[in-house]
């Protein structure tokens, strides 16, 4: 049998439908023939073919309980499936079709008539496989474009605030490990089950997008702000909201810039209601804002500034312990502690 030809599987318990119909196919596919539904299931165990054949009338187990099972199996759901049938009701035709058959041939059937069926479905197949590809490839070339305005606008805010140099990287990362703290030990599990992590984490770089309405004299400033210019450098969270808000009313990416809103608004608010800017308190403050707070906060201890040096690793652990129930969510403070070392190792 030479190797480029398709591969059947013709299901049917009458030895001469399986005659009658090999014959038919060998010289244009690859044919094996099984009497029984059984057999078919224990040889997709180990072979996919291109097509199945499959007699709906047989003793033991149908037509209509092989392919139920075929299509409940990962590996063989996709595997199109043909009736063969003497029934000629509209009912019948109806029930395979809605468990997953792509197409009804009354037996007996004309050979010429089975080859041509045959070859237009696996034609249809054929391009509707050639489709999927054209689709993924272009979603593939749609997610680069986005992830690369993404780094963009990253780099923007950072390029701007040159004191802060590799925060967004950094804090993105200190975020994964507390997320997947948060998962090992079921906390919060409800509300992040629904969440996406990659995207999650994506969404978190636009955390301080806002910084782009700042003027560079505040941003860019190497001794220690006045009271005035930080309740300027205060706006960011607000116009980064706003930035945000603007893009979803433009974009089918609803998830991902919710959440990005959310760490925007939210990461500089406190446990006890003294953040800013809406002096949210508890558990007013979305979850996203809580663990981007304590992120946050340890990068910035542990980096250099022009008006302070960085602090040690143990040093900034010991700041954020102290702030348990008043800057920080009490619970995510000790996952916090739980987990610092990994905060130390760095993106390795």
């Amino acid at each position: 049998m030479g190797t480029d030809k398709k591969s059947i599987f013709l299901v049917d318990d009458d030895a001469t439908n399986l005659i009658v119909g090999r014959t038919a196919l060998v010289e244009h596919y690859n044919v094996l023939t099984f009497n029984s539904g059984a057999r078919l299931l224990n040889a997709l165990e180990m072979n996919t073919p291109d097509l199945i054949l499959l007699d709906v009338a047989m003793p033991e187990m149908n037509g209509y309980e092989v392919i139920k099972i075929i299509k409940s199996r990962d590996k063989t759901k996709q595997i199109p499936v043909i009736f063969l049938t003497a029934k000629t009701d509209g009912d019948s035709e109806l029930e395979g079709l809605s468990l997953g058959a792509i197409d009804y041939i009354t037996k007996p059937f004309s050979a010429p008539l089975l080859r041509k069926r045959i070859e237009v479905h696996l034609e249809l197949i054929k391009y509707n496989s050639r489709l999927q590809e054209m689709v993924e490839a272009k979603t593939t070339s749609v997610v680069k474009l986005q992830n690369a305005i993404l780094k963009t606008m990253v780099e923007l805010v950072e390029k701007r605030d040159y004191a802060t140099g590799g925060h967004i990287e950094r804090t993105t990362h200190y975020l994964s490990i507390l997320l997947n703290a948060m998962i090992k030990r079921n906390l919060h599990v409800e509300e992040i089950s629904s969440w996406d992590r990659d995207l999650v984490l994506y969404s978190a770089q636009l955390h301080d997008v806002g910084k782009i309405a700042i003027k560079d004299s505040i941003l860019q400033k190497p001794d220690k702000l006045t009271a005035e210019e930080f309740e300027e450098i205060k706006k960011h969270t607000v116009v980064g909201e706003q930035v945000i808000e603007g893009l979803k009313k433009n974009s089918a990416e609803q998830a991902f810039l919710e959440h990005a809103g959310i760490f925007a608004a939210t990461h500089h608010e406190k446990w006890n209601g003294s953040g800013y800017p809406r002096g949210l308190k508890g558990e007013e403050i979305p979850l996203q804002g809580r663990l981007l707070a304590i992120a946050d906060v340890y990068d910035a201890l542990t980096s250099h500034r022009p008006y302070k040096r960085a602090f040690t690793h143990k040093e900034a652990v010991d700041i954020i312990a102290n702030g348990r129930g008043t800057h920080f969510d009490p619970v995510l403070l000790d996952l916090f502690l739980e987990v610092a070392d990994e905060f130390e190792k760095g993106d390795d």
